[in-house]
């Protein structure tokens, strides 16, 4: 054993103070233990250990700074006691710093006693062997060292670290089952499968005396069975999982014939995989997965059944059917195999019967049939057949299943239905003038029905009419005020249409009444709808920097879920919830591919991009901003043409209300604060003081590209199929002269979509760039970067040929236009040229979205073209039903038309 440090010693009398110290902050008695360590450090001031346990009880007790720096100079005064690494650990991690606070951990037990009785923490497992000496019982006072390093390692996904650190775990404490299970969970994480497969069925054996019904053990005994299937024991996992189902080890029945019906499944087609699904498919007749199962266990896939084949899987379903007559999922799916041939009189049937009983997603549930176009034909035939018929007084009775004469009072709701649901298939399809006089018909028909003025709103915002879809919604809104989906529905519409003051008083009907606004009470809370939409219209009217704040919220959030897996790796072991700690696992390694996260770091990684470009563009926003809510952020903006005196008074009234609570607020805050000094305030980072509310910062950061790159770099290790993803990265990095991640991450992008108009103009720009740079980047960069623009654009084209050569395999594609004339502004090519080709969007041949024709006039503007307007004028002949095109007066005239309407609504919710 190593000496103790002569610095380190302490007389008699400090050493029990030193002990006592160590009592009372396990205890928490916290006021106590800083009396204590004062004592100390009053007769030894420079004694490491006792500074770093005084510096961690001020952390404990709010003082951050304070305690940091005492940990820190502890350390420094005592560089080889495993205390104070073990209470730096404790510090960065609750910094969420894991890194580094793997690295004190591992420097604790480099010290620890336990690492001189076993071995350091990092040796091979070889060295641990069994005949090795067991430590004594005073080297397991540091256990907790071990176990955070587990943590620390799962968190930072190094297994093979994890798997050497639970192997001590174990060789310390062999009679806590945690350990077993610990060690087992180490190697499948590290995918060495058979030891771990061997280290549970030595735990199992032994156990004694396991109570019966044990949920805990059920658990361990489904995780064994995953084990076996996973290693392709299929066999032995069948074998395991009926004997301990038999004998009630494992209680979950569901689970235990889901795996019967998947392993059977997995060992061939046969009668007992057949007869699993069944029973499964008696249990829950309206999972479509069971039925799915059913037929995998018989070599039929009902989404691609061949002709020799469909006969029997329709009889098999209506079988099903026939067993099941309380479920609609057989019959639906029989829909889906049945030929276009043998279609009408199935789906005769299944549509009168949704329409009577008036079910609203009835649309939803036959779109994925749409994809076949007879399919389509015939229900829209049939539809349109049953509202003919209705509307001369009388039920369709076609259907072979309807014998019985309906009543006469069934006709206005299956009438209603159907106008729904018509209305929904012509939007569809494409047809929304249609679609709407359907909707205006059903809506005189029964005004007080939501789901038709949400409808309305959604094909108003799909004919770009966005202010008229938030009038839609808030009138669904206003038809049930408790109902919490109708209200963020109209919150969502009216932040695509610009209101974002109206709809942040909408949302402020379903949050906390003490919050400060009701968006920080939705940033509390996690909503990643509220601070994409809210981000997404700030930045549509230019306010950059709001629409920063809130693309990083969603960041942090984010980071908030990467971080909360932290505490399961110990909770799962304790509680033996170990199949769900495997999904949560599975579930975080994903996490960064979330479509929100994705929306977010394009979004922001866009405005780094243009600030970098143009510089003076923050300057411009914050100089238009002077007068603005930038001064006061709680000052109501009043953005709507035509408000009078009494509604603005209105405004403002709501606004002092909001500042009062805040005020309040804040002295309830303070006070709490004060109250508990004395309280035990954790390791946890404590929410601090938002110092850029607007923003601000944000948008004038000195590095914009760096920003951006650490928003798009967690999306580098995964395999997005995002090619925006892969267009954003290219943008960062050649801008960052990383010409290397710059054409990889073309490649990538060529691989989804090689004809893609933003990766066309990508190429060009790079090869034009790499061609004009004044040297090559030094080897073996140099020579990878122009193999790769080899492969996309050879060398013996010209970049002008190329251009001209996709523009003609792409003439009736209104994107592939666009992004040829890019390539054009790209080359240097005079504006009148330029404006002849992205012009050619507006000819009959040429399929133009309402997006892709904002994108052109947004395109025209930035080149400064006379001709802006004329292609103005012709969209918004093109696109009648849109405002988007309308100019300012135009909208003026509109907006002071649907003034009304929201003020109305504004006078209910007050």
């Amino acid at each position: 054993m190593t000496p103790t440090p002569a610095k380190r010693a302490l007389p008699s009398k400090e050493s029990s103070l030193f002990r006592e110290l160590l009592n009372l902050y396990e205890t928490r008695q916290l006021k106590k233990g800083q009396k204590t360590a004062d004592q100390i450090l009053k007769k030894f001031p420079e004694h490491g250990e006792t500074l770093c346990m005084k510096g961690l009880i001020l952390t404990h007790m709010g003082k951050r700074e304070e305690g940091l720096e005492l940990v820190k100079k502890g350390v420094r005064l005592d560089l080889t006691s495993h205390i104070v690494w073990h209470v730096f650990g404790l510090i960065q991690k609750g910094e969420k710093n894991y890194e580094e606070a793997l690295k004190s951990y591992t420097q604790a037990l480099r010290f620890d006693k336990v690492g001189f009785a076993c071995g350091l923490l990092f040796q091979d497992v070889g060295y641990l062997s069994s005949s090795h000496e067991r430590p004594d019982s005073n080297s397991l006072e540091n256990m907790n060292i071990l176990r955070d390093a587990a943590h620390l390692q799962t968190q930072l996904r190094l297994y093979d670290g994890l798997v050497d650190t639970r192997f001590l775990l174990l060789k310390l404490r062999p009679n806590l089952r945690q350990n077993w299970i610990g060690l087992a969970l180490a190697y499948h994480l590290n995918g060495n499968l058979a030891e771990s497969r061997r280290v549970l069925e030595q735990y199992e054996r032994s156990l004694k005396n396991v109570p019966d019904y044990d949920p805990e053990q059920s658990d361990l005994l489904l995780y064994h069975v995953k084990i076996l299937e996973d290693m392709g024991e299929l066999a032995e996992a069948l074998t395991l999982l009926d004997v301990n189902a038999k004998s009630r080890a494992i209680v979950d029945r569901v689970t235990v014939m889901e795996t019967r019906a998947r392993l059977l499944s997995r060992q061939g087609p046969g009668v007992e995989a057949e007869q699993a699904w069944r029973a499964l498919i008696q249990c829950n007749p309206d999972n479509t997965n069971y039925y799915y199962g059913f037929f995998s266990s018989k070599n039929i896939d009902p989404g691609a059944v061949t002709d020799g084949d469909r006969s029997s899987t329709l009889r098999l379903l209506q079988d099903l059917s026939m067993q099941n007559p309380r479920t609609f999922t057989p019959e639906r799916l029989e829909l889906l195999v049945v030929s276009a041939e043998g279609f009408r009189p199935l789906a005769n049937g299944y549509l009168l019967r949704g329409l009577k009983k008036g079910v609203p997603s009835l649309f939803v549930d036959l779109k994925p049939l749409y994809q076949d176009t007879q399919k389509r034909a015939i229900l829209e035939e049939l539809v349109d057949g049953y509202r003919r018929a209705l509307e001369e007084g009388r039920l369709p009775d076609e259907s072979p299943n309807d014998v019985v004469e309906e009543p006469e009072s069934d006709v206005p709701t299956t009438y209603l239905w159907t106008l729904y649901f018509l209305a929904q298939h012509f939007s569809h399809i494409g047809q929304h003038s249609r679609a709407l006089s359907l909707l205006s018909s059903a809506i005189a028909h029964t005004p007080t029905l939501p789901e038709l003025h949400t409808l309305r709103g959604r094909l108003l915002k799909r004919l770009g009419d966005l202010r008229g879809a938030s009038v839609a919604v808030n009138e669904a809104r206003l038809l049930d005020g408790q109902d919490r989906f109708l209200n963020t529905k109209s919150a969502k519409y009216k932040l695509r249409a610009g209101l974002i003051e109206e709809a942040s008083d909408t949302l402020g009907l379903f949050t906390k009444k003490d919050a400060v606004s009701p968006g920080a009470d939705l940033e509390e809370m996690q909503s990643l709808l509220y601070l994409i939409e809210e981000g997404n219209a700030h930045r549509r009217q230019g306010k950059l920097h709001l629409a920063l704040k809130k693309y990083h919220a969603v960041r942090k959030i984010f980071e908030e879920f990467e971080d909360d897996q932290y505490d399961f790796h110990g909770y799962s072991l304790r509680k033996f919830t170990i199949n769900i700690y495997l999904n949560l696992l599975s579930w975080e390694d994903r996490l960064w591919s979330h479509p929100a996260y994705i929306h977010c770091a394009i979004s922001a990684s866009q405005i780094y991009v243009q600030l970098f470009d143009n510089p003076s563009c923050a300057r411009d926003i914050l100089s238009t901003g002077k007068k603005s809510v930038l001064d006061n952020p709680n000052k109501t903006m009043f953005r709507h043409a035509g408000l009078s005196t009494e509604e603005e008074k209105k405004a403002k009234k709501r606004a002092k209300k909001a500042q009062q609570k805040q005020e309040e607020q804040k002295k309830a805050a303070a006070a709490t604060a004060a109250a508990s000094t004395n309280e035990d305030k954790g390791l946890d980072l404590t929410p601090q003081k938002d110092d850029d509310p607007d923003g601000i910062k944000l948008l004038t950061s000195p590095e914009p590209l760096e920003r951006a790159w650490k928003l798009l770099s967690p999306l580098l290790r995964l395999s997005i199929s995002n090619i925006h993803v892969w267009i954003s990265v290219y943008d960062v990095a050649v801008r960052r002269g990383k010409y290397l991640q710059a054409v990889r991450a073309l490649k990538r992008a060529k691989v989804l979509d090689a004809d893609h108009p933003e990766l066309h103009v990508r190429t060009l720009h790079l090869r034009k760039l790499y061609e004009s740079l004044p040297t090559s980047p030094s080897s073996p960069v140099g020579a990878i970067v122009t193999s790769a623009l080899d492969s996309l654009i050879t060398r013996e084209m010209t970049l002008e040929a190329y251009n001209g050569q996709y523009l003609q395999r792409h003439s009736d594609n209104a994107s592939a236009v666009l992004g040829a004339a890019r390539g054009l502004q790209i080359l240097g090519s005079p504006r009148d040229e330029i404006e002849g080709v992205v012009l050619g969007t507006l000819n009959p041949e040429v399929d133009l979205s309402l997006k892709t024709a904002l994108d052109v006039w947004s395109f025209l503007k930035d080149i400064s073209s006379p001709r802006a307007d004329e292609f103005r004028l012709a969209c918004d002949e093109n696109f009648d039903l849109s405002t988007v095109f309308k100019t300012p007066d135009q909208l003026a005239v509109m907006n002071s038309q649907q003034q009304g309407t929201l003020l109305k609504a504004q006078d209910v919710d007050d």
